[in-house]
C-alpha cells in the first residue's frame, strides 16, 4: 500500500505541520510519497532528510531576523521574505543549518514541490531530480507569494507560490499512485478561505501576470473545493486530514515566538492521529 503525505504550508502556520512530522520522525512513521508547497516543501524536504527539529529553528529563530522577513527586504528586492536567505545562505552545505541533501536524495520515499507558472498560472510539479546540492530553488519557487515577493525564476521561466496552482493536491496524490493519503492543513479543516487578500494581491500582479492573478482570485474557492474533496476521500477511509482547531493567534507572515511553539505543540500531539491511521 502507497502512503503519501501533503503538506499544504501556510506560511509562519506552517509549524503545526512541523510538529506532525517530528512527531511522526520520532515514531519512524515513514511515507512513500510527500508533496509539498510552498512552507510545506521545506517541511517536507528536512522530514526526508531526517533532520528532525530543523524547521522549529527556522521558524521560531531565524524567521525573527531582519534577513529572513523584513520591510528592507522589499524596498530592496522587492521581495518581503529572503528566498536566498533561507534556502540558500542558511541551507547550503556550508550555511548555519545545511539541508542535509544527501539523505534528502537517498530516501526512497518520492518528494514532489508544487509552484504555479506566473506566466500561465498553471501548477508545475518539480520532483527530486530537479534539487541539487546547493541548488533549492524549487523550494524558493513555490514559497513565492505574489506580490509579498516577485516570482522565482528557473531556467528563465517565473514561478508564484505553489498554491496557486494546486492548493491541496489530493488528486495527484491519487495519480501518483498513492492508496491513502495524509492530508496537513494549517488552518482548522471546517474554516473557509475567504477571498478578499488574494483580490488584493492579484490587483497587484495583473498588469504583469494576468492569468497569476486570476488563479490568486480563484485560490480561495479552489482550496475549499479541495477540503471538501479530501473529506468525501477521508470518509471512504483513504484520506486523513490533520489539522489544527486553533491557529493560537499564528497567521501567514505572523511572528511570535510563543504563538508558534503552542501551534507547534498542537502538531505533535495530532501527530498521534497519523499513527492510527497508518497502523
Amino acid at each position: 500500500m502507497k502512503t503519501g503525505v501533503i503538506d499544504v504550508g501556510g506560511g509562519f502556520r506552517g509549524i503545526y505541520a512541523c510538529g506532525v512530522l517530528d512527531y511522526c520522525l520520532d515514531q519512524n512513521i515513514q511515507f512513500d510519497l510527500g508533496i509539498g508547497i510552498s512552507a510545506g516543501s521545506a517541511n517536507l524536504a528536512s522530514f526526508i532528510a531526517g533532520q528532525r527539529g530543523r524547521n522549529f529553528t527556522f521558524y521560531t529563530e531565524y524567521g525573527l531576523r531582519k534577513q529572513y522577513a523584513n520591510v528592507g527586504n522589499f524596498i530592496r528586492k522587492r521581495s518581503f521574505i529572503d528566498m536566498d536567505y533561507i534556502y540558500g545562505t542558511l541551507s547550503n552545505h556550508d550555511g548555519e543549518n545545511p539541508l542535509d541533501y544527501t539523505a534528502l536524495r537517498d530516501n526512497p520515499m518520492e518528494f514532489i514541490v508544487v509552484a504555479a507558472n506566473a506566466e500561465t498560472g498553471e501548477a508545475k510539479y518539480f520532483d527530486k531530480r530537479d534539487i541539487r546540492q546547493d541548488d533549492y530553488n524549487v523550494f524558493k519557487a513555490s514559497s513565492s507569494i505574489p506580490f509579498v515577493c516577485k516570482p522565482y525564476f528557473i531556467q528563465g521561466t517565473p514561478y508564484y507560490d505553489g498554491a496557486l496552482g494546486d492548493p491541496v493536491p489530493i488528486e495527484k496524490a491519487f495519480a501518483s499512485g498513492c492508496d491513502r493519503v495524509v492530508v496537513l492543513l494549517t488552518k482548522p479543516e471546517h474554516i473557509l478561505r475567504t477571498s478578499e487578500k488574494d483580490e488584493k494581491l492579484a490587483a497587484r500582479i495583473r498588469k504583469k501576470y494576468p492569468n497569476a492573478a486570476e488563479k490568486l482570485r480563484q485560490r480561495a474557492n479552489r482550496y475549499n473545493e479541495s477540503v471538501a474533496l479530501a473529506q468525501e476521500y477521508a470518509r471512504q477511509g483513504k484520506v486523513l486530514i490533520v489539522a489544527p482547531d486553533d491557529t493560537c493567534g499564528v497567521s501567514t507572515l505572523s511572528r511570535d515566538p510563543a504563538d508558534m511553539k503552542r501551534l507547534y505543540d498542537k502538531g505533535y500531539a495530532d501527530g498521534e492521529k497519523v499513527k492510527s491511521f497508518i497502523a
